[in-house]
This record gives structure tokens, C-alpha cells and sequence, in this order.
């Protein structure tokens, strides 16, 4: 099976979408850090899922 999406790209998307808000708004430094930690909480989360071989779910 292959998958059509990138989470790198799906990174750098949302890096960039961020990095576009810090400029944009009057974001501290405190609220970018903790979105930026979220985001990549959600990065790691999501390669660690697609690092795995699917499974079904258990047919109890």
C-alpha cells in the first residue's frame, strides 16, 4: 500500500502557516513556543502512526 501524503510536507506547510501568523499578528514569543511544541507533538505523532503496519481492529 502507498500513501499519497507527506507528512515533511505537511510540516513545512504548517511551519510556514505559523511562522506567516507570527508575522502577521501581535503573537508572543510564549504563545509561538507553545504552538510551535504542539505542532510538533502532532509531527512526530503522526510519522510514529505511519511508521507502523496497519492492523484491524480486533473483530470482539
Amino acid at each position: 500500500m502507498t500513501y499519497n501524503f507527506d507528512p515533511d510536507r505537511w510540516l513545512d506547510n504548517e511551519l510556514a502557516a505559523l511562522e506567516h501568523e507570527r508575522r502577521q499578528t501581535k503573537m508572543t514569543d510564549a504563545e509561538y513556543e507553545e504552538r510551535h511544541a504542539t505542532l510538533m507533538d502532532r509531527y512526530y505523532d503522526m510519522v510514529d502512526r505511519l511508521d507502523r503496519t496497519y492492523q484491524l481492529p480486533s473483530q470482539n
